[in-house]
């Protein structure tokens, strides 16, 4: 795997550090006593295929080489679902456990209940306001959004637009994440609103990151425009995905820029072919192993020192933010070359030229 495609913010700096004062001491001796045992409890499998092609993978691969034991589960969108898993998993005798949120509310309920477990906690990807978890460790989501903000930006720039039109398709209204991304591509976009330079279009969150919501509401999105939308912020790549079916039903597919977020082979596919602008790439084998590693040490009983927080509300949540990459098509091989995703996932027959004119070989 090629090194060096991102730069790891704090990974570098996690020491054993005993009990230390970096975050909650809850669980801690109470994990020390029992036999390492972490639960995961991923979102669901329809948003992002991320989740069970890259996040499960990675994390068992991590926990398998550390020799600890693990169960992995995914909630599918079901709110009664994830907190029915979160009390099999505290019932079951994890001492660690670690969430992807389905929303904030959730969330806390289920770190609230394992805290009162005596049960260490993690915020995986997505940060629980309000909550307590020991540790959140995601990628800098804001710079997410403004690499997200630049690349609409350059490929409106690149087709000679004047004055373009850009509808926003904006992630789950419940998700912190989406909030932070929208903050970060607003920084790029909507200084350019201002000044008349583009007109601002449509905008809708999509509940729960539904990619068939999204086409629907595109499709509304682009009836309302009169036709007339030149530049899409799509959130990740399926939402994206989304807009470029309904771009295809008119015929403007490879005309509009569409954006992206995940680098997920369908949205690389639809870069290689000139419907989809760019994506960003999260290396979740990094994120993986940076969550994975905190695990273990609370599973064991053990702290780490993080170097970073983030804060939420009045509290310093230790974390560890990692830096995403935009991807275009001239570096869809960066992605490959980093193990992310395969030659042969990638470069199928239908994008077998495309792949050999952006130099994957």
């Amino acid at each position: 795997m090629r090194k060096g495609i991102l730069t790891i913010a704090a990974v570098g700096l996690l020491t054993t550090g005993g009990l230390t004062a970096c975050g909650d001491d809850s669980g801690d001796k109470a994990a020390s006593a029992k036999t390492p045992k972490i639960g995961v409890i991923l979102p669901d499998s329809k948003s992002s295929a991320r989740w069970e092609t890259a996040d499960r993978r990675f994390l068992e691969e991590a926990f398998k080489a550390a020799g600890v034991q693990y169960d992995i589960q995914n909630a599918q969108n079901d709110k009664t679902a994830f907190q029915t898993i979160a009390d099999q998993m505290i019932t079951g005798g994890v001492t660690a456990l670690m969430i992807v949120n389905l929303d904030s509310g959730t969330g806390k309920a289920v770190l609230d209940k394992a805290k009162s477990q005596g049960v260490a906690t993690i915020d995986y990807d997505r940060l629980t306001l309000g909550g307590s978890a020991q540790y959140y460790v995601s990628f800098d989501n804001e710079t997410v959004g403004k690499l997200q903000g630049e690349g609409l930006s350059k490929c409106l720039t690149e087709k000679g637009a004047k004055n373009p039109v850009v509808a926003y398709l904006n992630g789950s209204p419940t998700d912190n994440n989406a909030t932070l991304f929208k903050a970060g591509y607003d920084s790029v976009l909507k200084p350019k609103f201002d000044s008349k330079e583009y007109v601002k279009g449509p905008e809708d969150a999509v509940p729960a990151w539904d990619n068939a919501q999204a086409a629907t509401i595109f499709e509304q999105q682009l009836t309302k425009a009169n036709g007339k939308i030149d530049g899409v912020l799509a959130a990740n790549d399926g939402l994206g995905n989304a807009a470029i079916s309904i771009l295809k039903k008119n015929k403007l597919n490879g005309k509009v820029p569409v954006t992206g977020q995940d680098a997920s082979t369908e949205g690389l596919q639809n870069i290689l072919a000139g419907d989809q602008c760019m994506t960003v790439y999260k290396a979740v084998r990094e994120e993986a192993n940076a969550a994975s590693e905190l695990a273990i040490a609370l599973a064991k009983g053990e702290k780490k020192d993080t170097g970073q927080t983030v804060k939420d509300g009045d509290r310093d949540v230790p974390s560890v933010l990692l830096t995403p990459k935009a991807i275009y098509k001239d570096t869809v091989k960066d992605v490959i070359a980093d193990g992310y995703v395969t030659k042969e996932e990638v470069c199928t027959a239908a994008y077998a030229k495309a792949c050999a004119e952006a130099g994957i070989s």
